[in-house]
């Protein structure tokens, strides 16, 4: 059950006492997972009376451990709380090239990064003596030079990669079978569609004058049926779906929402497109938003405009569409969309002149499946321009990256934020946003991130210069760190279950009830404390994640406390179509009372 309620909060003193009763009970687990069967037998014979009547024996044990009260009768329905704020870790002193683009890759442990092919030599070389001519490289026509790697977040291993078009603000999504399917750019680029199908040997495929015209700064999504579409790009005010490969489209769907949203500052670039539960794309741009039908090419409904300023490029704010709760059984599933941060109109031009505006600090979130919608203002902690969010696998929500003040462009922006915020949607107005800990890297124009899984956040990149600028106020940035989301508190460590790999599925299909084994030393566990999320790694580029989507499933049941101690069988079901969840692959996380599981991938067809 999803804890969307303050009252699961447990108190830093609760957990702490739990805590100290599931050490004393931890030996115990380990000697049933380590220790031969007559081993156990023995050991349940002297432990099975309080075992079966464990809360007795909180009752009896923590008053030694700790005198003040205990209240074992309602942990189960609380969830856990930690000080912790998170921390940083520097992974990759230099990658090579700044991730202007991110890609988590489905199937291992790799992650897609990658730049623009014009802004001269990067610090890798191609392998094998490779390179390309490109009249446009602003150092050398020949380009020796490496613009995409694969990073192997596990190892830290990194592989040069060639991709011959320029990349420079392009857009991409995930395909059914895990390739990323990446359209658009710049100057030869901008008609083209790449294909990267990850394995150790596997390299970019090109499909030069693909696409219909120009999609520069455009988003992606992928739809029920396993088609991409590819909606905007800057002075594209239409929309228009990848076609199988070596084929060319001849023809787009107008969607004159886009020219009406521009204004003199363009403010409508990488529009935000989420698929709504109703089977129509929500679409929003500079502060307006309609639901598409995109089969008909028909405006089904116009929402309100959101106040306070621009939301996309150069303005630059973010937006999720926030966890669905499968739980739910109204239909369509009602979806909220977030969006967060952003900059005044004229802040791109004022900020050319060196004059940069505060960002916006309100955030609007709207139900878009209400017959009547309305936008709900919230105040973040400041403002923030360029920022990305990300969904974790708690149904939380991370801010982090960009600035305080200026927009998107080169060198429009001061005050970079270095505190993540995180937000927490089943909270009451006013106490869902969270201050975390700074990293000591400014991560601005072009920064990206990624949810990895074992719960950790992969942040990279950051060039507000127009080549590799190492001495400018800020440099081109090469480092890649990872951040550790309050959940992963070192002293929450016995709370946080282990999904059971070779009990797990990893192929689900729509409607189906399948179970997920987790090991877990917190032996006061219920069924309660359980939460069972899907993620759909998104393509992150320009403080937008593409195709993000988190699903909160319907758990049916848990069998709890199975040989070996600790183990516990959980009963899920799947979403009930791909409308709900597009096809394709998702990690799958089991959540103990907020605090994650490693995630395992699954794929759903």
């Amino acid at each position: 059950m999803p804890p969307f309620d303050q009252e699961r909060r447990r108190s830093t003193e609760e957990g702490k006492r739990l805590s100290a009763f599931s050490e004393i009970m931890a030996a115990y687990c380990l000697l049933s997972r380590l220790c031969s069967e007559a081993a156990v037998r023995v050991a349940l014979l002297f432990m099975g009376a309080c075992l079966v009547r464990s809360l007795r024996v909180v009752d009896l044990l923590l008053p030694l451990l700790d005198p003040s009260p205990f209240d074992a009768e309602a942990v189960p329905q609380a969830a856990l709380f930690t000080d912790f704020l998170g921390s940083w870790e520097l992974v990759v002193p230099d990658a090579g090239v700044s991730a202007m683009h991110m890609q988590l890759m489905p199937g291992n442990s790799k992650a897609l990064i990658f730049d623009s092919t014009i802004f001269g030599p990067s610090h890798i070389g191609l392998p094998d003596g490779k390179c390309r001519y490109d009249p446009h490289n602003k150092a050398t026509h020949q380009d020796c030079w490496a613009h995409s790697v694969e990073y192997d977040y596990d190892t830290g291993a990194i592989r040069p990669l060639m991709v011959l078009t320029d990349t420079w603000c392009s857009s991409g999504s995930l395909a059914i079978d895990g390739r990323l399917v990446q359209t658009g750019g710049f100057n030869d680029g901008g008609r083209v569609v790449r294909s990267y199908s990850s394995c150790d040997s596997c390299d970019w495929q090109e499909f030069p004058l693909t696409l219909t015209g120009q999609r520069w700064y455009a988003s992606n999504h992928i739809l029920p049926d396993g088609r991409i579409i590819v909606v905007g790009g800057r002075r594209k005010f239409d929309y228009e779906f990848v076609p199988a490969a070596g084929e060319r489209n001849v023809e787009a769907f107008r969607l004159p929402f886009l020219r009406e949203a521009t204004d003199a500052w363009e403010n409508s670039l990488y529009p935000f497109v989420f698929l709504s539960t109703d089977g129509n794309l929500f679409i929003f741009a500079n502060n307006r938003a309609i639901l598409l039908d995109y089969q008909a090419n028909r405006i089904v409904k116009t929402f309100p405009d959101l106040p306070g300023g621009a939301r996309n490029y150069p303005g630059s704010g973010s937006a999720v569409l926030l966890p669905l709760n499968l739980e739910d059984d109204r239909r369509p599933l009602p979806a909220e969309v977030l969006v967060c941060g952003g900059a005044q109109p004229e802040a791109s031009e004022l900020a050319a002149r060196g004059v940069f505006q505060p960002a916006l600090d309100t955030c609007g979130r709207i139900q878009i499946t209400d017959p009547d919608p309305v936008w709900n203002i919230e105040t973040m902690p400041s403002g923030r321009v360029m920022s990305d969010m990300l969904i974790l696998p708690n149904g939380e929500v991370l801010l982090m990256n960009g600035a305080r003040s200026g927009s998107a462009g080169w060198g429009f922006a001061q005050d970079p934020i270095l505190e993540p915020v995180k937000y927490s949607p089943w909270n009451p107005v006013g106490t869902r946003f969270q201050v975390l800990n700074p990293t000591t890297i400014p991560r601005v124009y072009h920064s990206s991130c990624a949810v990895l899984p074992d719960g950790r956040v992969l942040v990279a990149g950051s060039n507000t210069n127009n080549d590799y600028n190492f001495t400018a106020q800020f440099p081109t940035e090469l480092r890649m760190e990872k951040f550790s989301p309050p959940y992963l508190d070192p002293s929450m460590a016995t709370h946080r279950p282990t999904i059971i790999s070779d009990a797990a599925p990893r192929e689900i299909q729509y409607g189906q009830t399948f179970t997920v084994r987790v090991f877990l030393l917190d032996l006061l566990a219920g069924s309660a404390d359980f939460m069972v999320t899907m993620y759909r790694p998104p393509f992150t580029t320009h403080s937008f994640s593409q195709n993000q989507r988190m699903l909160v499933l319907n758990i049916q049941g848990v069998q709890e406390n199975l040989l070996p101690l600790g183990t516990y069988e959980i009963a899920a079901t799947a979403p009930p179509d791909n409308v709900v969840a597009p096809p394709g692959h998702y990690l799958l996380f089991v959540v103990h009372s907020g605090l994650p599981s490693a995630g395992i991938w699954v794929h759903i067809q």
